[in-house]
C-alpha cells in the first residue's frame, strides 16, 4: 500500500469519524430539546388536570398582568444577549437589570411623593434607567471588561443607589397614570396586559423586521464578520445595554403601578429574567435568542408560578424550578454549539 493511498483511507476514515460525531451531537441536540419541551407540556398538563380554575379566563389574564413587568425586563436581556452572543461565560448579558429597575422606581416614587407630575417623574425614571445602561456600555465596550463582571459591578452601584435615596425604605406612590395602569382596562383586558402586548408587538417589530435587528443578529452571532462588512460592532452593543437601561425604567413604572410605591429587593427578579431570556433560546429554530421565545418563556415562567400558587405550594420552589431550567438551557445551547463547531 502506497503512503498516498494510507493517508487518503486515514483521512477518509477521519471524516466519517467527524460526520459521524457532528450527527450524534445534533441528535442529542433534538432529543434534549424535544424533551425540554415534553416537559413543559406535562407540567402545564399536571396544572390543568389539578390546580383549581388554572384555566379560567380571568385566571390566564392575570398571569398575562402578571408577566409584564418580567416580559419587559426580560426583552432587555434578551437584547443584550442577542447583541452580545449566547455565551454564557463570555457574550453578552445585563445583571444589572433588576436592579436598575429598583432604582428607577425610586426614583419615580420619590418624584411623585415630592409633587412631581408623571411627566417629569417618568422623564428622570427614563433618564436614570438609560445612564445605568450607558455605564455597563462603558464598561464592556470602553473598557473591555467581561459583561458579567462589569454587569455585576453596576448591579451593586444601582442597588447602592437605591437604598441610598429611599433608605431601604417603601416609597408611596400615587397619580393619574399610576392609576390607569392600575384599573385602566379596554376589552375586558387590564392596561398591563395591554402594556406586556404593545412591548411584546414593538420589539419583535424592531429586532425581527428592520435592517437594525438583522445587523445585531450579526454582531451576536458573528462579530468579525460584523466588522469585515462594515458594521460598528461597539455602537450595537453599546445600544442594546442602553436599551436594556430603557427597558428597566418601563418595568420600574409597571411595578410602582402594582405596588403603588417602590419597595426594596427587586434584585430577586434577576433570577427570573435570566431564566426567561435563556429559555427563550429552546423555541427558536437555531437556538438563538428571540423576542417570541422569551415571550413564550415569560409565560411560561408566570404559569408556572401561578400553578404553585393555586396548588399551594411553596413559591420558593419556582426558583430551584426556575434554576433548574438554566441549567438545561446552557446545555441544550452547549450542545447546539458543539454541532456547529464541528462542522
Amino acid at each position: 500500500m502506497s503512503a498516498t493511498t494510507l493517508h487518503t483511507e486515514i483521512g477518509a476514515s477521519d471524516e466519517k469519524q467527524a460526520a459521524a460525531r457532528n450527527a450524534s451531537r445534533r441528535l442529542g441536540t433534538i432529543v434534549v430539546r424535544l424533551g425540554a419541551i415534553a416537559a413543559f407540556a406535562a407540567i402545564m398538563l399536571y396544572f390543568v388536570v389539578f390546580a383549581p380554575g388554572f384555566t379560567s379566563t380571568f385566571n390566564l389574564i392575570n398571569v398575562v398582568e402578571q408577566s409584564a413587568i418580567l416580559g419587559v425586563l426580560a426583552y432587555g436581556m434578551t437584547m443584550v444577549i442577542i447583541g452580545g452572543g449566547s455565551d454564557v461565560t463570555e457574550g453578552g448579558i445585563d445583571l444589572s437589570i433588576a436592579a436598575n429597575m429598583g432604582l428607577c422606581a425610586a426614583v419615580y416614587a420619590t418624584l411623585l411623593s415630592m409633587g412631581y407630575g408623571d411627566f417629569a417623574a417618568v422623564l428622570a425614571a427614563i433618564a436614570v434607567g438609560m445612564a445605568i445602561g450607558a455605564l455597563n456600555a462603558l464598561a464592556v465596550v470602553g473598557l473591555g471588561i467581561l459583561p458579567l463582571l462589569a454587569t455585576l459591578a453596576v448591579l451593586n452601584v444601582a442597588a447602592g443607589m437605591e437604598l441610598t435615596l429611599t433608605q431601604n425604605t417603601v416609597v408611596g406612590a400615587t397619580s393619574p397614570l399610576l392609576a390607569f395602569l392600575v384599573s385602566g382596562s379596554f376589552l375586558g383586558i387590564s392596561a398591563l396586559a395591554w402594556a406586556l402586548a404593545l412591548v411584546s408587538t414593538i420589539m419583535i417589530a424592531f429586532v425581527h423586521f428592520t435592517s437594525f435587528g438583522l445587523r445585531l443578529f450579526a454582531v451576536g452571532g458573528h462579530p468579525e464578520a460584523a466588522r469585515a462588512a462594515g458594521i460598528n460592532v461597539p455602537f450595537y452593543i453599546s445600544f442594546t445595554y442602553v436599551l436594556s437601561g430603557f427597558c428597566a425604567a418601563v418595568a420600574s413604572i409597571l411595578t410602582v403601578s402594582r405596588l403603588s410605591a417602590s419597595t426594596p429587593g427587586s434584585g430577586e427578579l434577576l433570577l427570573s429574567v435570566l431564566a426567561a431570556a435563556l429559555l427563550g433560546t429552546v423555541f427558536s429554530r437555531r437556538f438563538v435568542p428571540t423576542i417570541g421565545g422569551t415571550l413564550l418563556s415569560v409565560l411560561f415562567i408566570g404559569l408556572l408560578a401561578n400553578g404553585f400558587q393555586l396548588l399551594n405550594v411553596s413559591s420558593y420552589w419556582v426558583n430551584g424550578v426556575q434554576g433548574a431550567l438554566i441549567l438545561l438551557v446552557v446545555a441544550v445551547t452547549s450542545f447546539a454549539r458543539g454541532s456547529e463547531a464541528s462542522r
